[in-house]
C-alpha cells in the first residue's frame, strides 16, 4: 500500500531533488508517532545520499539540508532528522537508516 504525499512532503522532495541531485532520497512523514492530529506534517525523516556531501562534515551537510528547506521550517516542520551521506558512506552501511529518537511526548509535559 503506498502512503499519499501530503504538500509539505512534496516540497521537501521537490526541493531536496533540485538542490541536491541526490543518488539516493528518501523523504518520510514520521508525524503519526508524535502527539499531533492525524493527517499532519510536522515530524520528517530526510535521507539523502548525494556527491555534494563529499568533503563536508556532518553540521555542515546539515545545515546545507536545514538552508534548502528553511520555509518549510519556519512554518509548521517542527522535527526534521537527518541521515546524510556520501554514496560511499551508504555503500558502508549498506543502506541501513537508523531509527528516529523517541517521541519525548512535546506538549504532553
Amino acid at each position: 500500500m503506498t502512503i499519499p504525499c501530503g504538500p509539505v512532503q512534496k516540497s521537501i522532495q521537490d526541493k531536496l531533488q533540485d538542490a541536491l541531485t541526490p543518488a539516493h532520497l528518501q523523504i518520510i512523514n514520521e508525524s503519526s508517532s508524535h502527539n499531533v492530529p492525524k493527517g499532519s506534517e510536522t515530524h520528517f525523516k530526510v535521507v539523502a545520499i548525494s556527491a555534494l556531501f563529499e568533503g563536508k562534515g556532518l553540521l555542515a551537510r546539515h545545515r546545507l539540508i536545514n538552508g534548502i528547506l528553511k520555509e518549510e521550517l519556519d512554518t509548521g516542520v517542527h522535527a526534521l532528522s537527518i541521515v546524510a551521506k556520501t554514496a560511499s558512506e551508504w555503500e558502508k552501511v549498506q543502506g541501513a537508516v537508523p531509527a528516529s529518537p523517541a517521541c519525548r511526548g512535546g506538549s504532553k509535559k
